[in-house]
């Protein structure tokens, strides 16, 4: 008996505190006097019930003007843009409110959703709350959402993250038009600035909805009558391109920023994108004595032109290959430059310096050197010939017997 006693005690108890929490948090904090966006007051705009219209993807400034109703501690404020997919929320530090007529001024700043799919305006609401642990304050209001005049979305970049040096790199490209306006004549261009190339093409007109909405007139009843899809077949808010960049063979291995850019006459707009380049090859000329040898690393037939001093020549090295071009050296010494060219662009610049001096006869062919020594050895005989031949036989002295 005394513990069923207790259990209701301790029930009822339970019950009056969380009555009590609920009422607690139930309690205004604060009386919002005035909420301004960007300057102008919604408070009053909603009691005339226009809407302050607002531009998709812009940032706004939220200012709230309070009274506090009771003295609380760590309190915040939150203003929420409430979207049809993600809410976009901004909330203060925390601080302090004391009673008795005291008024506040809170400031943020939020960036309005853009998530206009299927029409070129609409409406988000916008909740204020300012709140602690014990109280709570919350105003909701509406704003007029359009789109931008003229804006571009690039939805997508696709290309590889890695690419070797030599080679073409693909980058597609989609973007859609989100803009209130058609987009007229629209180009996308992809750069990589460090490499000084790029590569651009054009996109035509964009229309600023998939599926148009045309005004057709009134019926009898004075009712705007309308038509969805009354736009040619062709008309399109989304398009893609596929544009192709040469990397230089001798660009060094490391990461680049790939800069794609889509504009027409009334706006432009931008991303970036890191790639790795790699380069196997340090230099695609090497000098080997008196001969330059030219690499071509690339899966393609390459055209090369070498230039120095006065001369030009036209070195043609096919895929994966390398070709040796004689480099003709001036007597004495010398010190220039012989540089590699692929149409108008420098590829590689490589020093030759040395000392041609004039030499004698060498002797280096074995035929030459045994008729040399046969020569000789002719000679000598001969001159042992001419001597033996012309040399006087010197006379006997003869002697005679007497007899006395």
């Amino acid at each position: 008996m005394n513990k069923n006693i207790l259990v209701s005690f301790l029930l009822i108890a339970s019950v009056l505190l969380v009555a009590g929490s609920i009422s607690a948090a139930e309690a205004d904090i604060a009386s919002i006097d005035n909420v301004y966006v960007d300057g102008v007051s919604v408070t009053e705009l909603a009691e005339a019930v226009d809407p302050l219209s607002v531009i998709a993807g812009d940032t706004i400034e939220v200012k709230v003007v309070f009274t506090a109703d009771v003295d609380a501690s760590n309190v915040k404020m939150k203003v929420t843009l409430e979207g049809e997919n993600d809410d976009v929320v901004a909330t203060t530090s925390k601080f302090d409110v004391e009673d008795g007529g005291n008024t506040y001024v809170r400031k943020l700043t939020l960036k309005v959703p853009s998530e206009l799919k299927d029409d070129v305006s609409g409406h988000v609401d916008l909740v204020v709350k300012i709140w602690n642990s014990e109280y709570a304050t919350e105003d909701n209001y509406v704003l007029h959402v359009q789109r931008p005049s003229y804006d571009f979305s690039i939805k997508s970049v696709t290309t590889s993250n890695a690419i070797v040096a030599g080679t073409t790199m693909p980058v597609e490209v989609v973007l859609k038009n989100v803009g209130y306006n058609d987009a007229d004549d629209v180009y996308v261009t992809v750069s990589i600035p460090e490499l000084n190339i790029k590569q651009s093409g054009y996109l035509g007109d964009l229309v600023s909805l998939e599926d148009k909405v045309c005004k057709i007139g009134y019926n009898d009843d004075d009712e705007l009558v309308t038509s969805v899809d009354c736009s040619d077949e062709d008309d399109t808010d989304t398009a893609s391109a596929k544009l192709n960049l040469d990397v230089p063979y001798n660009a060094k291995s490391g990461v680049y920023t790939v800069v794609v850019e889509v504009k027409n006459d009334e706006t432009t707009n931008t991303v970036k994108k890191e790639v790795t380049i790699e380069n196997g090859v340090s230099d695609i000329a090497l000098k080997s004595g008196n001969d330059l040898v030219v690499l071509n690393p690339t899966n393609q037939l390459k055209v090369y032109t070498v230039k120095y001093n006065e001369e030009a020549v036209t070195v043609v090295v096919p895929a994966g290959e390398s070709k040796n071009v004689a480099i003709a050296v001036p007597t004495g010494d010398y010190k220039f430059d012989v540089v590699v060219y692929s149409g108008e662009t420098v590829l590689s610049t490589v020093e030759f310096s040395g000392s041609n001096q004039e030499a004698g006869v060498k002797l280096t062919s074995p035929v030459l050197v045994l008729t040399v020594i046969l020569s000789i050895v002719f000679l000598v005989l001969l001159v042992v010939l001419v001597v033996l031949i012309t040399k006087k036989p010197q006379k006997t002295e003869e002697f005679g017997e007497s007899y006395y």
